[in-house]
This record gives C-alpha cells, structure tokens and sequence, in this order.
C-alpha cells in the first residue's frame, strides 16, 4: 500500500457497490465496507468512509456526495469487479452532479491479481482437481469494456493455474454460462465441469449461476458470515491511495 497523507481534512473514500434486495450480498458488502474503514483507521485515521449504491439500494452515490461535508473532497471507489456502464455512466454522471465538489473516481476492482488470488483460492476450496475444466463465471455486461476486463481476468486465473480457463456470462453477453458448460461437457464428457465464481457477492447472479448445470461451482469473492479477503481490502485502499494523487 502506498503512504497515506496526513491531511486532518483527507477526502470522503466512497464505497459504491451495486445495491442487492439479497440481504445476504446486502451484510457481505457492509463487511467489506467495514473491513476497509478498520484498515484505513492505522494508515489514515483522518479518512471518512461511507457507502453508496448504484441501484436498488439506498442512500445512492449522488445522494452521498451531496451529503459530504461542505469543501471536503472525494474519491469513489467502484465496488464493481469489471468497469462497465456503470462506471463510466452512472458514476461519471454522479461526479457531474456534485460539481464543484472534487471528486476522483477509481478503476474499478479488476482485473487484479489480487482477486485472482482469492478466485483461485475458492477454487482449492472447492476441490479443484487436476483434470477438472475450468470455467470463471462473470455476471455479464452490454459494455465492450467490462466484458473486456472479464476476459483479461480469466486469462489471469488461467495463467495462475497453469490450465485453460473458458470466460462465460450469466447475463447480457456471450458465450452464456450455460452453454459453456454444455460445450465443455461435449468437449470432455469424462471431466467434471468447474466455475469460478466471479463476482463480488452473493446474491441473484451467484443464485443463477448454480442452476448451469456446472458439477461445482466456487463461492463468490465475499461470503456471508466470513472475513472479507485482506487480498480485497487491500485493492480497495490501495485504489483510494493511489486515487489521491489525482486530487
């Protein structure tokens, strides 16, 4: 992690995550939130942290920067694994909004080794075995750019590996996660068929993702009633850290 300033007025670190009406993903992301805030209390006692939504959930990010105290600055850190519509519309719009107010917005959570770690890491949990097929498993997106992103991250987890690892949706782009567990079984009827789960929590697109017909299928990046990952705490501050510097 990079030095924190020792501002008395550091800025507002914004957690934007999507929003789920799921209250398991609701307590997952507010551990994370609290999680982060806990490590930024030793490196930046003077950093104020606050959650927003994007969708479904309330306050909303706009609601949250008008909120902050008057003249303080802000950085939005997208609590989103993949950057897509969401950031670079959603967000972007929100900073509009709050201008004067100065606001950075970060890239989003990945692709970052750091997830790839903890993807691998559900994966041994899971039983991986070695003539297993992989498949990493993202929610999916309209947006070139966070398909993209997906695709870079699957990459990462099958050079970490040292296997193939197939990038499939759940929802919005192609090729679904359905049929690449049909073509993988097609391709190796012997082998069994394992996801990736990547996506940040529990929740409707982890629910959909069971019903693919997968043989196993990894727990999401943060799981109810467990210890946010320090490999993501760690990517979020270091997104507000570095995000400083912009300010």
């Amino acid at each position: 992690m990079s030095d924190a300033p020792q501002s008395e007025i550091a800025p507002l670190l914004l957690l934007a995550s999507h929003g789920s009406r799921d209250p398991a993903a609701q307590r997952a992301v507010l551990a994370l939130v609290d999680a982060v805030t806990l490590a930024l209390t030793t490196i930046s006692p003077a950093t104020l942290v606050t959650a927003g939504f994007i969708d479904v959930q309330q306050p909303d990010v706009p609601h949250c920067l008008a909120a902050a105290e008057p003249g303080r600055a802000a950085v939005l850190v997208p609590l989103l694994v993949s950057a897509g519509y969401h950031v670079r519309f959603d967000l972007a719009n929100a900073v509009a909004q709050a201008q004067p107010r100065q606001v950075a917005v970060t890239a989003a959570l990945g692709p970052d080794s750091r997830l790839t770690g903890i993807l691998a890491d559900r994966l041994a949990q899971s039983g991986l075995g070695a003539g297993d097929r992989v498949i990493l498993a993202a929610a999916g997106s309209s947006d070139a750019n966070a398909v993209a992103d997906c695709r870079a991250a699957g990459e990462q987890l099958a050079a970490l590996l040292g296997r193939p690892v197939t990038v499939a949706f759940i929802a919005a782009a192609t090729p679904s996660l359905a049929d690449a567990v049909a073509a993988a079984r097609t391709e190796s009827p012997d082998a069994r068929v394992v996801v990736a789960s990547y996506l940040l929590a529990p929740g409707t697109f982890a629910r959909w993702s069971l019903d693919a017909g997968a043989d196993v299928v990894s727990a999401p990046l943060l799981v109810e009633g467990e210890d946010p990952p320090a490999a993501l705490v760690d990517v979020v501050v270091d997104r507000y850290l570095t995000a400083l510097r912009a300010l």
